[in-house]
């Protein structure tokens, strides 16, 4: 790890820092003043980024340059380096000076040792989560898809490279939300500017608030110092709400505000505050149907919906899953420090089969489990994790593939999908058992029929009373979705294709939810 440069012009400061921070097993490096620690940057700048600090703790006021002029002077150069600002002078103009440079934290002295150690350390971890993201960003492609599916995706990013307008991303958990908003960020005018994201469901709703409109000092209890909210870190740049449709609704009220004329004010502040922010938003919840039940408010929702991009989900981009899985191991065994794994094709194919409840993130995780899990260099089916469904036949041969079906996965929280993928399998199992017994009529060899069987065994099995209804609607939400798909979304045209009549497919349209 790089080391905490610590400027300060008393002794005393920087020994007390240097040994608490030692114990901390966190490396120091100390300046008396802003004039050798600048000349250290340009040394390190020239010799590799390897010498230079992993985080900056200045006193304001030294000898030779103040604390404030070499904040400035830093991030123009580093603008990614955190800074903290240390001053026995707690005043407010120093404060709001700290803070509109661009400063981390603002620390006034005397202050209680272990409580800078912990910020320092919090400075340190963040500076470290930022440079990952920094390395796999410029490391990795921004994103993989050949699928029809993901080029309409790569073409609407294109056509919105040159605009500021706000964006709506939706698309089911683990699709990769932030991936687009990113990447819409990137190709925008606004790419040299700050990019911030905040995910808005995991926030206490009492912490939303301060997080995106920042606090001034004494606003609440613990709020010793004034500090930038989300909107105000990402001025000139781009702020991403992830999981909009969680927004508790009173918050709702204040962010169509700043939507409306760029304007909000701090918890506990007086005085407004102006931002130049783009905004993109993305939820995995049907938006309108929270308008309908009161739970969103409708002009937020128009305002936030200028541009509606739908990330589909791994099940629907089927084709794109061997390049993937094969970019993933890749990923995961550099990240390990190991060999990269290849896969087969007949465990390809058995992914190709799985659902994916979790998308894009769960392959991910996947591929991490393999590269540590896989016993062999080349994974085979039985080298899969037991939630693909991968199940051994009587002489110790896969068995052939179960398809998952995808509603189902989908009504099945993430932690639920192994247990249903075992019960599904052992219901197919058991019915092709009974089947050779002659108690039951035989099932196609792999059709979409045995599937469609297993589905029910599944269903009956877990105490449901509506089998029935369940399976038609998926029946016949899949066969209007693959007809409005081959027509284009011309109904009339798929109305015809599949022998019924036009009033039957807009009903049926609209009591499925496919709008």
């Amino acid at each position: 790890m790089k080391p905490i440069w610590i400027v300060d012009d008393d002794q005393s400061i920087r020994f007390v820092l240097e040994k608490a921070l030692l114990r901390e097993n966190l490396p120091t490096r100390s300046f008396t003043n802003a004039r050798d620690v600048l000349s250290a940057l340009n040394s390190a700048s020239d010799e590799g980024d390897e010498r230079g600090p992993q985080l900056l703790v200045s006193d304001i006021r030294m000898p030779g340059g103040s604390g404030l002029e070499l904040l400035e002077k830093v991030k123009q150069k580093y603008p990614g380096l955190p800074v903290i600002i240390m001053t026995a002078y707690s005043d407010l103009d120093s404060a709001v000076s700290a803070f509109q440079g661009g400063a981390f934290e603002y620390l006034p002295k005397p202050f209680d040792l272990p409580k800078a150690v912990e910020l320092i350390r919090r400075a340190v971890e963040e500076s470290q989560r930022e440079e990952v993201a920094e390395e796999r960003m410029a490391d990795a492609p921004e994103m993989l898809g050949q699928a029809p599916a993901m080029q309409d995706v790569f073409r609407a990013i294109g056509r919105l490279s040159q605009s500021n307008v706000t964006v709506m991303i939706t698309g089911e958990s683990g699709t990769g939300k932030e991936l687009v908003a990113r990447a819409l960020h990137k190709h925008s005018p606004r790419a040299k500017g700050p990019f911030v994201a905040i995910n808005t469901a995991a926030i206490p709703k009492d912490l939303l608030e301060s997080e995106l409109f920042g606090h001034e000092r004494g606003a609440f209890t613990g709020a010793q110092t004034m500090r930038r909210g989300r909107f105000e870190q990402a001025d000139g740049g781009t702020l991403f709400l992830d999981e909009i449709g969680d927004m508790p609704f009173d918050l709702q009220t204040r962010l169509l505000r700043v939507l409306s004329d760029g304007h909000f004010y701090r918890v506990g502040g007086h005085s407004a505050v102006k931002t130049n922010v783009r905004v993109i938003a993305a939820t995995h919840q049907n938006l309108e149907q929270r308008v309908k039940d009161g739970a969103f408010r409708e002009d937020l929702f128009h305002r936030l919906n200028v541009i509606r991009l739908r990330l589909p989900a791994l099940r629907e981009r089927r084709e794109d899953i061997p390049m993937l899985t094969r970019h993933f191991l890749q990923q995961s065994a550099a990240q390990l420090g190991v060999e990269p794994k290849r896969i087969s094709d007949a465990a390809l194919v058995w992914l190709g089969q799985f659902s994916f409840p979790g998308n894009v993130r769960q392959l991910e995780n996947l591929c991490h489990w393999l590269t540590v899990m896989a016993p062999a260099q080349v994974i085979a089916p039985k080298d899969l994790p037991p939630e693909v469904g991968v199940t051994m036949g009587v002489a110790g041969e896969v068995a052939r593939p179960v398809p998952v079906a995808v509603d189902a996965a989908k009504e099945h929280p993430p932690e639920q999908v192994q247990e249903h993928s075992s019960a599904l399998i052992a219901a197919a199992a058991a019915s092709a058992s009974a089947s050779a017994a002659g108690r039951l009529p035989p099932i196609s060899d792999g059709g979409w029929e045995s599937g469609l069987e297993a589905d029910a065994i599944a269903l009956l099995a877990s105490g449901r009373h509506d089998v029935w209804d369940e399976l038609t609607r998926r029946f016949e939400s899949r066969l209007i979705l693959a007809a409005l798909a081959a027509t284009r979304g011309r109904r009339i045209e798929a109305a015809q294709k599949l022998g019924i009549g036009r009033n039957t497919i807009t009903r049926k349209i609209q009591e499925l939810g496919l709008e």
